[in-house]
């Protein structure tokens, strides 16, 4: 491979802020894997924001690229899977396994598409350097004939269209808008983009915690909401405090402490089949290796308030952040029925197709 911009690059990021700013170029914010794609004739390779190749888990994209990519490119863009007209973050999860067959067989089962939002290199050219607004330009120019799995994101100037899709495309699955700077050149690894993402609230039973990694005080707080059967699910964690709260959180907590996890809600976690039938904390996965998931039982006896972006199914899709506790409120009256569900948006309608 030669191009002239070569792997590894790390993608642009963005900072979060309240509020869709004026002025800039804005796009929906994908759930899905960001990835850089290199191609040059024959030899693709998608890279991870971290850098490590996912190249061998979407051979179907792989494919894609060689018939439909200009032959010597470089994207940025995010690869997506889509099931009943809206994203699923889950299906694409699924895909990093380390078995070839089980790849192969989910490529045809559930296939993954990839929405380009930025074009790095073509041909001989960088276009590193080059505005944003350039490059959005030389992004359409160079596929607009590509076609189903490969996507343009929509891109608007205007606010107020901005703000309509903040609300809309939430139900197709996306969580937010991303504002660039039309005049900006790419800035690897840099916060130099913004994304405004939904929040909510929910008050959900705190059931145990784990140990920060510098000693005992909290490190995050295992969460829970019953659902209509009356079990008490594993929603998320929140994780975020500055030290002097984790020392507090863990003297608040300590009269709730369980000597084993004999009696709790969740006292079958080390059992890998328990897992099946209920969400728990320390649910084997690919994605932890080696990591130490033991945790603290608690008396699931306190409610606190968190604040979360949106659900990845029966759980929250990222870290939730402490608002506040929540003594009004029995442990019993937090379920699913708080959560607000978004209106659907069918995906197709967002893509154009």
């Amino acid at each position: 491979m030669d191009l002239p911009v070569m792997p590894p690059v790390r993608p642009m990021l963005a900072k979060s802020v309240a509020r869709i700013p004026p002025g800039m170029s804005y796009e929906a914010k994908w759930d899905g894997f960001r990835a850089i794609v290199f191609r040059d004739g024959a030899e693709v390779e998608l890279g991870s924001r971290s850098g490590k190749p996912l190249t061998r888990y979407f051979p179907e994209l792989v494919d894609a690229f060689r018939e439909r990519l200009p032959r010597r490119c470089v994207l940025d863009g995010e690869i997506v899977i889509a099931r009943e007209g809206r994203l699923d973050f889950d299906a694409l999860l699924e895909r990093i396994h380390p078995a070839d067959s089980r790849v192969r067989m989910l490529a045809g089962s559930t296939p993954a598409s990839f929405v380009a939002f930025d074009l790095l290199a073509l041909d001989d050219r960088s276009l590193m350097d080059a505005p944003q607004r350039e490059r959005r330009e030389a992004l359409l120019d160079a596929l607009g004939g590509a076609g189903d799995p490969v996507f343009t994101a929509p891109a608007t100037r205007d606010t107020e269209l901005a703000r309509q899709w903040f609300e809309r495309y939430e139900g197709a699955g996306l969580d937010g808008v991303v504002g660039k700077d039309p005049e900006l050149g790419y800035r690897p690894g840099e916060r130099v983009m913004v994304k405004v993402k939904h929040e909510r609230t929910a008050d959900c039973v705190v059931a145990g915690l784990r140990h920060h990694k510098s000693g005992p005080v909290v490190g995050s707080l295992l969460l829970g909401l019953y659902d209509d059967s009356g079990r008490l699910q594993h929603v998320g964690v929140s994780a975020s405090f500055p030290m002097r709260r984790r020392e507090e959180l863990m003297a608040e907590l300590e009269p709730l402490r369980m000597p084993s996890a004999e009696g709790h809600p969740w006292a079958a976690w080390a059992d890998e089949e328990a897992h099946e039938s209920s969400r728990m904390p320390g649910g084997p996965s690919r994605w932890t290796g080696n990591r130490d998931l033991s945790w603290v039982p608690l008396r699931p006896e306190r409610v606190c308030e968190v604040a979360y972006d949106h659900m990845q199914g029966d759980r929250f899709r990222h870290t939730a952040q402490f608002r506040r506790w929540r003594p009004d409120r029995e442990p019993e009256s937090c379920t699913y029925a708080q959560l607000e569900e978004p209106v659907r948006y069918d995906l197709a309608e967002v893509l154009g197709d």
